[in-house]
C-alpha cells in the first residue's frame, strides 16, 4: 500500500484510501478521522467541557434529555440521541433505544435465562441490549452467543 501525504494549507483537509478490500487498517483510518472530526461539548451547571470520545463510557436519554457518561461524570448534551449516532465512530454502537455504548469502555456482558444481554460498564453503569439491537451489538463485536 503507498502513502501520499500532501501539506497545502489552500485545500480543504481530506483523507481519501483506494483499496482492493475493506481490512481492520482501513477501519483504522476510519476511525482515526471520525474521531478527528467529531467535536462534542457537555454542559453541567455553569461547566462546559470539551469532550474525548474516547472517555466517553455510552450516551444515555434520561428525562427527555441526553447525557454523556464519563467515568463518575454526566454531561449534558445539546443534540438528540439520532444526531450522535449519525457522527459517531465505529466504535459507538447503539444498543436500545436510549443508549449508545462506546464497545471499548465495555466490561463485560451478562447474559440472563431468556438470552438478554445486560451491558455493564467500566465505571459501575449497566444497560440492556434491545432485542431489536442484538444483532447489530454482536455484529459489532464479531461475538456469538
Amino acid at each position: 500500500m503507498k502513502c501520499r501525504v500532501i501539506v497545502d494549507p489552500q485545500h480543504e483537509e481530506e483523507v481519501v484510501v483506494y483499496t482492493h478490500e475493506r481490512t481492520s487498517l482501513t477501519d483504522a483510518i476510519e476511525r482515526l478521522v471520525l474521531e478527528r472530526e467529531v467535536s462534542l461539548v457537555g454542559y453541567r451547571g455553569e461547566e462546559i467541557l470539551p469532550l474525548s470520545l474516547p472517555e466517553v463510557q455510552c450516551f444515555i436519554v434520561e428525562g427527555g434529555k441526553v447525557y454523556a457518561l464519563c467515568g463518575e461524570q454526566r454531561w449534558q448534551m445539546k443534540c438528540r440521541l439520532y444526531r450522535l449516532e449519525d457522527s459517531l465512530p465505529l466504535e459507538f454502537v447503539k444498543i436500545n433505544q436510549s443508549c449508545i455504548a462506546n464497545i471499548r469502555q465495555i466490561e463485560r456482558f451478562t447474559v440472563s435465562f431468556g438470552g438478554s444481554l445486560k451491558v455493564c460498564f467500566k465505571n459501575g453503569y449497566s444497560d440492556h441490549v434491545s432485542r431489536r439491537q442484538m444483532k447489530a451489538v454482536k455484529d459489532r463485536l464479531g461475538v456469538t452467543l
